[in-house]
């Protein structure tokens, strides 16, 4: 069978897998948070998929792959005008597919950060905003042919930073400025507020795992390479050393294995070993997994307990702490010029570099779509909202009804 053929088909399918992470994430989010606002974060997980497809179609491929402008910005292809017929050897209209169910997984990390107390149209605006600019302008740094790929020489398989960081940073301006839930802290205390359901928490996590076979390998876009093999397999290493020791970590901290830290450590793996899947050996992948569970752990706690910032499904520490560690981690584990495989400090610091400028990029941007939002629309819901929950005010119907 003809190459290019058989990597499109690949791409499809992978493509396929990656569009079912939405399910996953919806899953999570509403397992993790109160059934009086379940319909809400349905609602925002659908629509993610929709606006995100349709904003990058219209304006976030473009500015992502089309022709580079002084190596910051693409500047054709809007509304994938002039496209060539194929693109990395396989179709065209399949790496579009590809990327844009790429695009709308990186603006629904920001929804479970910011859960049961947002705006239903201020997420949806922002989803937009991310999907056309935010995501798009970063991508093209990393991905498109931008500055820090071609002048840095910051690596990123596939999209530890590109997009789970990005998510993650967004998700913890929003956080940060939308303000905690009612209830969350009092005198400084935080107070857990459980999630209602976690089997359909549990059931995310393994969809969303399931679709990570489509979102690493698939990022080889070529199923003859090794790489693509390679990378599910360490994508299957790190999230099971992952979820054990963040189970491990819990239990010696807590004295019990707790279900939504073991759930997230899952998640945290994954993360974490997005950015180098296709060059980090299979032992790597154990050591990526293994901090990784541990590091979010840490995390969920330090930003709820010290940093009084609210997150009700860990979004932040899974995907903004775990997309960073996990990033630069390559820069010492990669066997293609690593630390520890004789490639010295170089792409040590072209990761730490390119990690820094994507943090800074993506929260000035988050933080100036969010001020507008808030002075336009406004970002937050009613205080009695927020108490009889969202579902019924802003949408009209409860998940629940009562027997």
């Amino acid at each position: 069978m003809d190459t290019m053929i058989l990597n499109t088909m690949w791409v499809l399918i992978a493509s396929v897998f990656v569009f079912l992470m939405h399910a996953g994430f919806a899953m999570v989010e509403v397992g993790f948070t109160q059934s009086k606002n379940a319909v809400n974060i349905i609602m925002k997980n659908f629509v993610t998929v929709s606006i995100g497809v349709l904003g990058y179609y219209v304006v976030g491929y473009a500015f992502m792959y089309g022709a580079d402008l002084y190596g910051l910005i693409g500047g054709d292809q809007f509304m994938l005008r002039a496209a060539p017929e194929s693109v990395a050897g396989i179709s065209f209209d399949v790496f579009f597919f590809f990327q844009a169910i790429f695009a709308a997984t990186c603006a629904t990390i920001v929804s479970g950060a910011m859960a049961e107390r947002t705006k239903f149209f201020a997420y949806v605006l922002f989803c937009l905003i991310a999907t056309t600019v935010i995501y798009p302008l970063i991508g093209h740094w990393i991905w498109g042919g931008g500055f820090l790929a071609s002048v840095v020489g910051f690596r990123d398989f596939a999209g530890g930073t590109a997009v789970h960081a990005v998510g993650g940073f967004c998700a913890l301006v929003g956080a940060v400025m939308v303000g905690a839930r009612n209830g969350k802290y009092k005198n400084g205390v935080p107070r857990a507020i459980p999630g209602h359901n976690i089997p359909l928490g549990a059931l995310g996590v393994l969809i969303l795992w399931f679709g990570w076979f489509g979102f690493n390998p698939g990022s080889t876009l070529d199923i003859t390479s090794p790489a693509t093999a390679h990378a599910a397999v360490t994508t299957l290493i790190s999230g099971a050393a992952a979820t054990i020791s963040a189970m491990f970590m819990s239990n010696f901290k807590y004295g019990k294995p707790d279900a939504g830290l073991t759930l997230n450590g899952a998640l945290a793996g994954l993360v974490g070993i997005t950015a180098g899947a296709n060059t980090i050996s299979f032992g790597g992948a154990v050591v990526v997994g293994v901090l990784s569970g541990i590091l979010m752990l840490l995390a969920v706690e330090y930003i709820d307990t010290k940093l009084h910032i609210d997150d009700p499904v860990g979004a932040i520490s899974v995907h903004g702490v775990c997309g960073v560690f996990g990033t630069l981690a390559v820069g010492v584990l990669s066997t293609e010029g690593g630390l520890l495989y004789g490639g010295g400090l170089a792409l040590v610091g072209a990761q730490l570099v390119g990690v820094a400028v994507v943090a800074v990029a993506a929260m000035s941007l988050a933080f100036v779509a969010f001020v507008v939002i808030r002075g336009t629309i406004g970002l937050r819901v009613e205080e009695s909202e927020e108490l009889h929950g969202l579902d019924g005010i802003e949408h009209g119907i409860a998940a629940y009804m009562d027997l």
